[in-house]
């Protein structure tokens, strides 16, 4: 069968809608090295659109065996007619890539111990990056999610960093803490991943939670040590702000009607991801949307670290409606709030008067913003807010959340959303993700270890404490009881029909798994008799007053 070069030109011309030329010209951006997908063009797009490899990432890991341009050089010679061809071609001039694979458990370890165990076949170290490789080196060891993730990610870390700290390996965490300075120091933000074609787009900015677990007694004290870095991301996220007039974006911030800012997902490239690139195009096509745009958008969704989830779309059952950018989200405008209140503490701690009092205004500016735009009065919880539509989103969302997590919202505010957590979101195995059910991997019936975690945080932050002990207590028996079925932790689970994995997504169900271990051993400690329950029949009712 004929490898099919027809319209080739065009898709090269879609992967070369500059990646790297999409960033702000004099920006640290400027500098940044090149994903494979601008490395290696048409070669990138042959190889992604024959679907030679049943995951797409694969072959953006690959590692090169010569330079690119040679590489290149020999394609355009040896032109590969056929996907068997091709694929031959791509096995003589690249190293693909094996899943950072792990081991069930074959010894009677409880799920503590096991976790335990767990970590050391997940530490990677790539102080250096193989040449030419999308790997991007950080200088100190790292824990992987695991299978296909294969590489250091944002916000994944610091869930995983919970369990490192309780399993005495506070000082591995301590080394991803200064891996991510390093990534800020050198390219001015935190990547998705460590990877080059993550370059392009961050993720929930959860630095300054990471900081404080170095200093868990007194978080001001490593918000002092690493100031510069969180101030720096902090600059990344709001670049543009100051000169922005009402009613207009740029990047990452929004400036709304009343003068007030806040800030979406973004992505500074504006093609199908190096890691999805055939799925992408595919949308694109089918999708009657204007590319670079939808592009935009479902890059904006990879930032979140929600990809994908009906609370991006504009349809519900619909991926190609989705409108990321146009969506000013709960949770990324808490954690800024929590990013803010870190730097005036930082400042504060090491005596900056002047910068104490201008980040308590911004903290005090941004909670504004979020009491007008993201909270709702009448529903007692904070919903995104559509601000190209000037409306609220009417779907919640277990991100309503995250403004108790990081002590944004008032006490009464906290019990109403308490409330409407129990109400609408609360399952049989844990938080629901949304109430929708669309076949997308952040929808029901899923619920994800790193929102367990915010919300029982949040919650016991403001003394909620049994509603954070019910969803505790059935996330665990949940993670427990697919844990004795399998011998594994997974990525995700349904929180709905308890014991079983989570479905959806791009790729299959993944094991390992980074932020469930360390989730799920934080818990452990907090809640050890729960760790005991066999039945979530055991677990409170979540409900803040008798039912």
């Amino acid at each position: 069968m004929r490898f099919a070069f027809v319209a080739l030109a065009s898709l090269v011309l879609l992967a070369l809608l500059a990646p790297a030329a999409a960033w702000p010209a004099g920006e640290v951006a400027s500098a940044l090295p090149e994903s494979p997908q601008a490395l290696f063009g048409e070669l990138f797009v042959a190889v992604q659109q024959a679907h030679l490899f049943p995951d797409s990432k694969v072959f953006p890991d690959a590692v090169p065996r010569l330079a690119p341009d040679l590489i290149l050089q020999r394609f355009r010679q040896e032109r590969p007619q056929s996907a068997a061809a091709l694929r031959s071609f791509v096995d003589v001039n690249f190293t693909l890539p094996s899943d950072a694979a792990t081991v069930m458990a074959t010894e009677r370890l409880g799920l503590g111990a096991h976790i335990d165990a767990l970590w050391d076949r997940l530490i990677r170290s790539s102080a250096a990056a193989p040449a030419y490789s999308s790997l991007l080196p950080v200088p100190r060891p790292y824990v992987v999610p695991g299978g296909r993730f294969r590489e250091m990610y944002y916000w994944d870390s610091y869930f995983t960093m919970l369990g490192l700290v309780d399993s005495g390996r506070r000082e591995l965490a301590g080394d991803m803490v200064r891996n991510f300075a390093s990534l800020i120091d050198t390219y001015g933000h935190v990547p998705n991943g460590t990877r080059t074609y993550y370059l392009s787009r961050s993720q929930p900015p959860f630095f300054f939670k990471m900081v404080g677990l170095m200093s868990e007694e007194d978080p001001a004290a490593a918000y002092a040590r690493y100031l510069p870095e969180l101030r720096r991301e902090y600059a990344f996220w709001m670049q543009g702000a100051a000169d922005l007039r009402r009613g207009t974006a740029h990047r990452r911030v929004v400036a709304l009607p009343d003068g007030g800012i806040l800030n979406r997902y973004w992505d500074d490239a504006a093609s199908p991801r190096d890691e999805s690139y055939r799925e992408d195009a595919e949308l694109a096509r089918s999708s009657g949307r204007e590319p670079r745009q939808l592009y935009r958008d479902i890059r904006a969704a990879a930032e979140s670290g929600w990809d994908f989830s009906s609370r991006w779309f504009a349809e519900a059952q619909d991926r190609a409606s989705i409108r990321t950018t146009q969506i000013l989200p709960v949770d990324l405008n808490s954690l800024l709030f929590g990013l803010e209140a870190a730097i005036r503490a930082g400042c504060e701690r090491v005596g900056n008067a002047a910068c104490g009092r201008e980040f308590a205004r911004r903290t005090d500016d941004r909670k504004r913003a979020m009491d007008r735009y993201l909270w709702d009065a009448h529903a007692g919880a904070y919903f995104d807010y559509h601000w190209t539509q000037g409306r609220r989103n009417p779907q919640l969302t277990a991100a309503t959340l995250y403004p108790l997590f990081v002590a944004a919202a008032s006490n009464a505010q906290a019990s109403q959303v308490a409330d409407a957590v129990a109400r609408t979101l609360l399952r049989p195995g844990g938080l629901v993700t949304t109430t929708q059910q669309t076949g997308q991997q952040w929808d029901a019936p899923n619920g994800w270890a790193p929102l367990q975690w915010i919300a029982i945080a949040g919650l016991r932050q403001y003394h909620e404490d049994r509603p954070a002990e019910a969803i505790a207590c059935r996330w665990l028996v949940n993670v427990r009881r697919v844990f004795e079925q399998s011998g594994k932790l997974i990525e995700k689970y349904d929180v709905v029909s308890t014991g079983r994995s989570g479905g959806g997504g791009e790729y299959p169900l993944q094991d390992g798994f980074g932020w469930t271990n360390g989730v799920t051993r934080r818990l452990l400690s907090l809640y050890p008799a729960v760790a005991t329950y066999s039945s979530a029949d055991q677990c409170a009712s979540g409900a803040t007053s008798p039912q």
